[in-house]
């Protein structure tokens, strides 16, 4: 198959001497995702790559081996370094999953990322309410007593809120889980599509949901406790949403 065009002027950050093959790969990955190569082509080949970047042979080489680990290409001897079906890429890499959501016009990559913090921090939560110290319940009830005191203060409100969900989940214990939840959060976290348009009332009705999941861990009902999580996450990203369409996929 052909290969796909090269286009436009190399950008400025080309002319910068450190973290060229980083660089050139965090570009390369967003025009894969956003189908400038589309699945199936081939990648321009390494000396049309050194001229639109205006790098060396070894940066690219090096660029393309970090975009095989992000399984996005695969090299074919003499067929040329083709792009994967998007099922072969690994979405928790940060710049894949970066380019994905920036590249999305609805919202469904963060449908699913919903879904998949939803079922991790449950799970959290049920355990927490289990293991959880008196120093964790109480870190948990200022936690949500604070978040009262901000709910018009959206900058203050925010990391407040992080840090409420970050103490349930260190008290699960569950190290991988965490992770996995941090890493989603981290590249959704400043999106406007995932974050919305924030107001008093949003931050009033998400702190309700953080007293419920409080009140569930504090009784130690760890069934309650997994059900008041799954409704706060679920509401607060359809309050944030902005609209119906492909909602559907949040019922599971």
């Amino acid at each position: 198959m052909a290969a796909a065009p090269v286009d436009g002027d190399a950008p400025a950050w080309t002319r910068r001497p450190a973290g060229l093959s980083r660089a050139v790969a965090t570009e390369l990955v967003q025009r894969i995702v956003a189908g400038t190569y589309p699945p199936g082509s081939t990648l321009p080949t390494e000396p049309a790559l050194c001229e639109t970047f205006s790098v060396s042979r070894t940066v690219v080489r090096e660029s393309v081996k970090m975009l095989q680990e992000k399984g996005l290409v695969r090299v074919r001897q003499g067929s040329g370094t083709v792009i994967t079906d998007p099922d072969s890429w690994h979405l928790l890499d940060e710049q894949v999953l970066a380019a994905s959501i920036g590249s999305e016009r609805d919202s469904g990559i963060l449908d699913d990322l919903v879904v998949t913090r939803r079922l991790l921090e449950a799970d959290m939560a049920f355990v927490a309410a289990r293991t959880i110290d008196e120093a964790g319940l109480t870190r948990l009830r200022e936690l949500v007593d604070l978040m009262d005191t901000l709910v018009a203060d959206w900058p203050r409100y925010k990391p407040t809120d992080v840090a409420f969900h970050d103490v349930i989940m260190r008290a699960s214990g569950n190290r991988i889980a965490r992770g996995v939840v941090r890493a989603l959060e981290s590249q959704a976290a400043d999106t406007a599509r995932y974050v919305g348009q924030p107001d008093t009332d949003g931050c009033i009705a998400s702190n309700r949901g953080h007293r419920e999941i409080y009140e569930r861990i504090a009784a130690g009902d760890a069934e309650g406790a997994a059900a008041a999580m799954t409704r706060h996450i679920t509401d607060a990203w359809l309050a944030r949403r902005g609209d119906t369409k492909g909602a559907a996929r949040l019922e599971r």
